[in-house]
């Protein structure tokens, strides 16, 4: 394992590398890692010569200062899981200042309506943010390919655009939700949930796999309606939205079409700890 603090050392080992017909992979990461991170590290070393994580708690994609500032950071922790993997892995760890430069501010993008919807409407600049770290990785690491887990479709999508809209040359890869042993999908911010409200939070995931079913008959209101009394009757947990879209727009339905695919998207409260979560309805 290399670990590389500045962008022009990591800059010429990827030339190198490049230039002996090699390809890399890339896992952009904000550190705090677990195992559905190692997942996209396993995905990225087995379609990749070089596999490259970073590790930068991005300012420009928070827009609430308490949640930056509470972000889990472990960069010891993050190493040693990293080394558990079967393969080399370059690993990027820059300051702000050296990422961005004397100005940390966000470009300002138009994913076409992406970014509005979900997750946009609670985050305000959020997928700006995103966006501009995401541009800058690809620009000084120049990857083959990048890995992007399912839990953060929205992102997902908006990082596909990303490329589309710039011409950087970098296949997207998306890879699936790894779940702990309860279904609660993996993230950073279950390290902050106690104990008791981790257990509970699987109540997220079992009503994702109740909306699977249910959109096989019922309409996509009922559903939201349903949804929203279950949250009502639930003392720990406070939905912030529900809602079913078109995986590729994004965009909010009001009645089902054949031949296109549909998500179900959920954020959630348990105490102060924002949860999301996602589903596919259909193929």
């Amino acid at each position: 394992m290399q670990i590389f603090r500045e962008k022009e050392p990591l800059i010429q080992a990827i030339q190198k590398i490049k230039s002996e017909g090699k390809s890399v992979g890339l896992v952009p990461t904000m550190g705090a890692l677990h195992e559905g991170h190692l997942s996209l590290v396993s995905n990225a070393l087995k379609d990749s010569d070089q596999v490259v994580v970073s590790i930068f708690v991005n300012p420009t994609q928070f827009n609430n200062p308490e949640d930056l500032e509470k972000y889990p950071r472990n960069l010891e922790k993050d190493l040693e899981l990293l080394k558990t993997q079967d393969g080399d892995i370059w690993v990027f760890t820059p300051t702000a200042d050296e990422l961005y430069g004397e100005k940390i501010l966000s470009e300002s993008f138009d994913f076409e309506g992406l970014e509005s919807v979900m997750e946009g409407k609670f985050r305000n600049g959020h997928f700006d943010g995103v966006g501009t770290v995401v541009k800058r990785l690809f620009e000084i690491i120049t990857p083959d390919k990048a890995f992007f887990g399912e839990k953060d479709f929205q992102q997902l999508q908006i990082v596909r655009k990303l490329t589309e809209k710039t011409g950087l040359p970098v296949e997207i890869v998306g890879c699936p939700i790894l779940r702990e042993d309860s279904g609660l999908a993996r993230s950073s911010r279950n390290e902050r949930l106690s104990s008791q409200n981790r257990k509970k939070a699987a109540f997220i995931y079992e009503t994702l796999k109740e909306v699977e079913q249910l959109f096989g008959t019922e309409s996509a209101d009922y559903i939201s309606k349903w949804v929203e009394n279950k949250f009502k009757d639930h003392p720990n947990l406070e939905l912030e939205y529900f809602e079913i879209a078109d995986s590729k727009t994004l965009k909010k339905i009001t009645k089902k079409e054949k031949g296109n695919n549909y998500r179900a998207f959920i954020a959630v409260y348990a105490d102060e700890i924002r949860l999301i979560d996602n589903i596919a309805l259909n193929n």
